[in-house]
């Protein structure tokens, strides 16, 4: 068996482990928090029907027979908001193609580290021709089992080294999220708006705390992104940003949330996967722009917003390549034209007035591509616009190192023209770490 050979060499290889996140660092990921995590792993979460992610890319005729697709996800969809998105969206899919119980298969809180190689070995000797990882930190092992299983398609999520890597049969996969993050800023910045015509804050008193998991390229592209949104409508605003150092943990994510209530800010963000932030700002009355899920029911009165990458359209072009017996891209990006970048449903409680309706022009302009995220004429650099940065790339399929990213005046991030990974890890003016 190749699994038990591999299991073999495994004792006398280091395997270089990655953090959980959308950068290139290389020290060691944080284990997976499981005090939360469902005690039957063996029984899956009903799925969410109300919420389920539409799937909008359209399938070629195929046959879907012959298809087994595992799923390998950090923590359990009952527990964690980003694993849940993975879920709901598989789930979509399986119903959508018709794929019965036993051709998919689920293997919750699986650790960044040996074990996940472990898995996804034992899901190719059990037949599957598909097998998706979840998180960053998976990534070398993934790669691992990819050497080994060459007839199998890996796919992972948010990683890096596809384009390195050149394995056929390995693929990284993400999506324009920024974009997401802008709008749901938007709605943000006009509450920010409504606080200050209303006399609840000052002008010069609109600041956005936002938590962090870790301070990668993937998570500061996302808050600045934000920021960003919020800026464009509130010219007053500012943020201060914290880490938890966690993909999930419910205490410290709310203990982040009171920090920042506490030093001031007036509206939370959040790139961190419980629903401790929503939670502190409920009990305090302070807007919240969660991520991944609709937190409404958590804050009926506080929650305005949520972005969400939806997987569902990536899912169906991996099972659709497998199927025709076709090869798909081995870094792939995913848009708002491809469905793959969402927005959950308004809270109309909590926002301001208008804000849908401002919500769709701001879209239709990102769609146009009249509006960049990422427009250096927007931001400063120590109080310089930025006309050169130079990041690693993939350009076209080929792997291209320090090239100039700024392209026709704006930083032009994952989903445009280069890789599929987040690479914006700049620290703009406006934005600060908390405690520096």
């Amino acid at each position: 068996m190749k699994k038990l050979l591999a299991a073999l060499l495994a004792v006398i290889m280091v395997l270089s482990l990655t953090a959980c996140g959308g950068n290139n660092d290389t020290t060691k990921a944080p284990e997976a928090d499981t005090t939360k995590a469902a005690e039957d792993t063996t029984k899956a979460p009903e799925p969410d029907t109300t919420k389920a992610a539409e799937v909008t890319t359209e399938a070629p005729a195929a046959d879907y027979s012959k298809i087994k697709i595992g799923f390998i996800f950090l923590h359990d969809p009952a527990s964690s908001t980003y694993d849940n998105n993975f879920y709901q969206a598989a789930l979509e899919v399986q119903k959508e193609l018709g794929l019965s119980d036993d051709q998919v298969i689920f293997e919750w809180n699986v650790p960044e580290g040996p074990a996940c190689y472990e898995t996804a070995a034992d899901m190719a000797d059990k037949g599957c021709n598909i097998v998706v990882a979840d998180s960053f930190g998976h990534e070398s092992y993934i790669i691992q089992a990819a050497q080994e299983f060459p007839d199998v398609q890996f796919c992972h999520a948010t990683g890096t080294k596809s384009r390195t890597q050149n394995l056929p049969n390995f693929h990284n996969a993400f999506a324009s999220i920024y974009e997401g993050r802008f709008l749901a800023g938007v709605v943000a910045g006009l509450k920010l708006n409504e606080m200050i015509e209303s006399g609840k804050i000052k002008a010069e008193e609109a600041k956005i705390g936002y938590i962090g998991a870790f301070p990668y390229a993937e998570v500061v592209s996302g808050y600045t992104s934000f920021f960003l949104g919020a800026r464009s409508v509130c010219p007053t605003a500012f943020m201060e940003v914290t880490y938890t150092n966690s993909w999930f943990n419910i205490a410290l994510e709310k203990e982040g949330a009171l920090t920042l209530i506490n030093d001031g800010c007036v509206l939370i963000s959040q790139h961190a996967d419980s629903e401790g932030a929503p939670k502190a700002c409920e009990e305090n009355g302070v807007p919240n722009v969660a991520y991944n899920v609709s937190t409404i029911n958590l804050g009926p009165t506080t929650a305005l917003i949520s972005s969400k990458i939806n997987w569902a359209p990536y899912y169906k072009l991996a099972i659709n390549a497998v199927a025709n017996g076709e090869s798909f891209d081995t870094d792939w990006c995913g848009t708002i034209a491809t469905g793959s970048v969402e927005l959950t449903e308004l809270n109309e409680a909590a926002a301001a007035p208008g804000t849908a309706e401002k919500l769709a022009e701001v879209k239709a302009q990102i769609e146009a591509g009249t509006l960049k995220v990422f427009d250096t004429s927007t931001w400063t650099l120590n109080g310089e616009h930025l006309t050169e940065y130079l990041a690693d790339v993939i350009d076209n399929g080929d792997y291209v190192p320090e090239t100039n990213v700024i392209v026709d005046g704006a930083f032009v991030e994952s989903g445009e023209q280069f890789r599929s990974a987040p690479y914006f890890d700049i620290m703009i003016d406006g934005i600060t770490e908390y405690g520096k």
